[in-house]
């Protein structure tokens, strides 16, 4: 039995108890793993890798100033969640990114959570996403986020909580889809054991919800990803997306701003005008006109095109005020301002660094907290405590002394765990879920997420640039017969 000295130290195990029984909905899924041989699994993990190899699956790491395109790194064993779960988390997504949008219009125009005390008016003007240029401007629907992939974490007790909110240019969803894929042709049968919500509509929804943006009103508008190119460690998923929703990918000398301030792309026809672009790159060099005026990424005027309402942009720029960890420590007080709700899914406990009481209990407690940069992304710049050295955490108290708006502190959470396959066994590892979350003319959560899983045993950091995986998610619906 290759589970028979499986291990769960104490954490939520995702698929198995203390006691080691199968949580719902996991039961044909543990007991194919109890009778399955070493050899038999480590078959389909060849036959998993080689798909992914054929599918030229990849992402870029940037290591010492190179490039290096790596195949993606999957665990082919799935994680499970009940579909009744599922549905309050779906919910609670629904409601922190209405309510995120809320804040975002209001930032940029009558600013009444601030007037009212509720947010600092100093995080704001401390804010390094926060677009002056982007003040007075009211997209359609007063959506600034269209697409956003919110962290989710599970503690020890069961508790799933919002570890942070990507609201710039969240990435995974392609490696979601493309797990899916893999896992049907490593586990074939056992889909004929579950019902299990599928995820692959996520291009048209997509699609759907960008064609309700455009200022044209057409039922084809024409879409465009505009991708930095392609040595972009994400240029696997702009590609993957603007194949999969029919969409054009252009890079930012594909396009041209008109007379007319509409934005065309340059064709073997002449141009042909964009109405929605679906945009994968930051702010600042988005349009050398506004922003970083030596950016060759971008397009000139584009930001003018956009306030003009002759083009879409998704995500719209500006939207990053909110993709900032000293603001995520708000979002359920924008909840009960703007919705007069309660939040569904609480917020990780969090201290901010530019308050001074809290600032003062982070640095006596470095040795027992997470400390996080307020706009970094991808793991860099952490310090987890109980695992820091002293001179790590001398450091960190540095850094915050220097820049306290910089930083936010947490709890460790004791992130649950999956069963992943190992050399020659199956071993607990730590994982997290990215749902991906769209709003336009109307709501869709993806049915799970991208599970990013910790391959280095005992390792919190789930992030596939510092050496994470990832695992297919299944919703698993009760069985109709």
């Amino acid at each position: 039995m290759i589970l028979k000295n499986y291990n769960i130290n104490g954490f939520y195990d995702e698929l198995l108890t203390d006691s080691l029984k199968a949580r719902p909905g996991a039961g044909k899924l543990i007991n194919y793993l109890k009778h399955a041989s070493n050899d038999n699994l480590q078959r389909r993990k060849l036959a998993a890798e080689l798909a992914i190899k054929t599918m030229g699956i990849t992402f870029t790491v940037y290591s010492e100033g190179k490039n290096i395109d790596r195949e993606w790194p999957y665990d082919i064993i799935p994680r499970i969640i009940s579909l009744k779960e599922w549905q309050r988390v779906e919910s609670g997504l629904k409601q922190r990114l209405v309510a995120l949008n809320h804040f975002i219009d209001d930032i940029y125009n009558d600013q009444k959570i601030l007037k009212d005390k509720i947010v600092p008016n100093e995080i704001l003007k401390s804010s390094k996403n926060y677009r002056e240029q982007c003040q007075g401007i009211k997209p359609v629907y007063g959506v600034w986020a269209h697409i956003c992939g919110s962290d989710l974490v599970r503690d020890s007790d069961g508790t799933i909580y919002v570890l942070e909110d990507n609201l710039r240019v969240p990435s995974g969803v392609s490696y979601m889809i493309e797990n899916r894929k893999v896992t049907k042709r490593v586990f074939p049968e056992l889909f004929e054991d579950y019902n299990i919500l599928p995820m692959g509509d996520y291009p048209n929804q997509l699609f759907d919800i960008l064609s309700s943006i455009s200022p044209r009103p057409k039922d084809y508008p024409e879409v465009a990803v505009l991708t930095p190119g392609i040595y972009n460690s994400a240029y696997f998923e702009h590609s993957f997306l603007a194949q999969q929703m029919g969409a054009e990918l252009v890079e930012g000398s594909d396009l041209v701003v008109g007379n007319d301030d509409c934005v065309y792309m340059k064709t073997i026809d002449g141009l042909s005008r964009v109405d929605v672009i679906y945009r994968r790159i930051d702010d600042l060099f988005i349009d050398p006109e506004v922003f970083n005026n030596d950016s060759l990424l971008g397009v000139s005027g584009i930001i003018r095109a956009w306030k003009k309402g002759k083009v879409a942009l998704a995500n719209a720029p500006g939207a990053g005020v909110a993709d900032d960890k000293v603001v995520y420590t708000y979002v359920p007080d924008m909840i009960r301002y703007y919705l007069g709700e309660e939040p569904i899914l609480p917020n990780v406990p969090s201290y901010s660094c530019d308050n001074e009481k809290e600032r003062k209990h982070v640095l006596a407690n470095l040795d027992k907290l997470v400390v996080k940069p307020a706009n970094e992304s991808g793991g860099y710049g952490m310090l987890i405590g109980p695992k820091s050295s002293k001179k790590e955490r001398t450091e960190m108290a540095r850094l915050i002394k220097a820049k306290p708006r910089n930083y936010i502190a947490q709890p460790v959470i004791n992130i649950s765990t999956v069963p992943t396959l190992c050399d020659n066994s199956i071993e607990p590892r730590h994982v997290d879920l990215r749902p991906f979350i769209l709003q336009g003319d109307r709501m869709h959560v993806t049915a799970g997420g991208l599970t990013r899983v910790a391959l280095v045993k005992g390792s919190l950091v789930v992030n596939s640039s510092q050496g994470g995986g990832s695992k297919d998610t299944w919703i698993v619906a009760p069985n109709k017969d």
